[in-house]
């Protein structure tokens, strides 16, 4: 249905938005950006969050107030990684940058960790288990359950079977 997201943000410095990302190892596309109001930061291949200087997003949401993020949440961004080592350099990274480290998740099959950037904005980076997402979360889960219960009857079988002999 859709080929690309944009998902604006208002930021109150884009330079240092600029920086902070740049720092974290993202990349910015100056084409979608003609002055100081706004950072087209490249978040994937199809993926781009537009950092606009508060007064600029204010001229997309005429009759709206713009949250200030750091005492509203209007949205959390989650960015998926290849492993749960990716999500804990870039978070490292965005923490290193200024960033203020908000919770982490682990269910095993799933790990993320959220953090808020300059703005109060939050993000989530995330690994899932390539199996997980394919079966499904919950799927996934009772199959593993399945697979523990049964190797725990599998020892304590064995177990009990020693003690016999």
């Amino acid at each position: 249905m859709h080929s690309t997201i944009f998902v604006n943000l208002p930021v109150a410095d884009v330079d240092a938005s600029r920086t902070f990302f740049t720092a974290m190892g993202y990349r910015f596309d100056d084409r979608f950006c003609s002055d100081e109001k706004a950072a087209a930061l490249i978040l994937g291949d199809s993926m781009v969050a537009m950092l606009l200087q508060r007064d600029y997003y204010q001229t997309f949401v005429p009759g709206h107030a713009v949250i200030d993020a750091v005492s509203t949440s209007g949205a959390i961004l989650c960015l998926d990684v290849d492993s749960r080592e990716v999500v804990d350099e870039l978070v490292g990274r965005a923490v290193a940058a200024g960033a203020t480290v908000g919770s982490t998740e682990d269910h095993g099959f799933m790990y993320g960790t959220s953090f808020y950037d300059l703005d109060g904005h939050g993000w989530e980076i995330m690994w899932m288990d390539p199996a997980a997402a394919e079966a499904g979360p919950e799927a996934y889960a009772a199959a593993q359950n399945s697979v523990t219960a049964q190797n725990s009857a599998t020892a304590q079988n064995s177990a009990t079977a020693q003690n016999r002999d």
